[in-house]
């Protein structure tokens, strides 16, 4: 079963569960899939639908920061609550320490030596990476890296 297929059928669940909260997360991360798809012309592989999941989590991520600054806490509860649902269908993400090993990997083997070099790690780790682990993660383990 591919994720999207997960996903359809977790609406269906929370539907007759009548979990409001998590049917109107889910139908808003279908929407998102469908608009994709609308937009490019494609069906969405696995890949990519974990790449929109991890879009949506990082906009939720700065709206709670936002929230929390202007005290409203409640928008921040329900921000949160739909990150829990989003974080679902995420693979499980590396730790911190499997990460710099594979960004130390990729440095060594691409023979990257100066911070001018980030862009071209970057672009691998995210090849590599992506769905993985946090990609600000990823990029604090290069700029590490390339300052050794």
């Amino acid at each position: 079963m591919t994720l999207k297929e997960q996903i359809t059928e977790d609406m269906k669940a929370a539907m007759r569960a009548h979990e409001a909260e998590r049917l109107g997360t889910i139908r808003m991360l279908l929407a998102a899939c469908k608009q994709k798809e609308v937009d490019e012309r494609v069906v969405l592989d696995d890949a990519a639908v974990v790449a929109i999941v991890d879009k949506l989590i990082k906009q939720r991520k700065d709206s709670v920061s936002a929230y929390e600054g202007a005290g409203r806490q409640d928008l921040a509860d329900k921000e949160k609550a739909e990150i829990v649902v989003l974080e679902a269908y995420l693979p499980a993400r590396l730790s911190e320490a499997e990460v710099k090993a594979t960004v130390t990997a990729l440095v060594a083997e691409l023979g990257a030596s100066s911070p001018g070099d980030m862009g071209k790690v970057m672009g691998a780790a995210k090849k590599q990476l992506a769905g993985k682990a946090d990609m600000g993660m990823v990029s604090a383990a290069v700029k590490a890296a390339l300052k050794q």
